[in-house]
């Protein structure tokens, strides 16, 4: 008899996490919290034709670019905060409004290991929009978006997720 789950189980969002390299060493990933808002959009790029012996239009996905709508409410002593503020607070430019976050899915756990979870890893670039928004908090607003290509492989955690760290399939 096999003792596989095979019951359909609803994924919360707290399900899927963000970590980012606050230190630039691409070694220790720092959760990303106390986020209101962490929306991805693919933006695919599309190649639509439609040939003259055919009825209807095709179309293929020829690209993606990419970004993550974020909003926060500032916190003190929060590093991954405190990068995109300074970011946006100093109006950095080029590689310096850039970071390393990996996106680690905490519902799907390596079998062999229960602290280690399928993970996905890229550069973007922070794009912030407002600051000060709102009256009972200093909240931030922006996007990241994708500067480079997504490399799949796996987190591992020491700490109970609040840091990981990432290996390439």
């Amino acid at each position: 008899m096999s003792t596989v789950d095979t019951k359909k189980k609803l994924v919360g969002r707290h399900k899927r996490v963000a970590f980012m390299d606050t230190a630039g060493d691409g070694k220790t990933f720092t959760r990303m919290t106390g986020f209101t808002s962490m929306s991805e959009s693919k933006n695919a790029s599309e190649y639509s034709r439609h040939y003259v012996d055919e009825e209807s239009e095709r179309t293929d996905v020829v690209g993606y670019a990419a970004s993550n709508d974020y909003e926060f409410d500032r916190y003190t002593n929060d590093l991954v905060q405190q990068k995109i503020a300074e970011i946006a607070d100093e109006e950095l430019l080029g590689s310096d409004a850039q970071v390393s976050i990996v996106v680690v899915d905490l519902f799907d756990v390596k079998a062999d290991s229960p602290n280690t979870c399928v993970a996905r890893k890229r550069e973007w670039s922070v794009v912030p929009d407002s600051t000060g928004d709102g009256t009972d908090a200093l909240i931030y607003k922006g996007s990241l978006k994708a500067n480079g290509e997504k490399i799949k492989g796996a987190a591992t955690t020491t700490d109970n997720w609040q840091t990981c760290t990432f290996v390439a399939d």
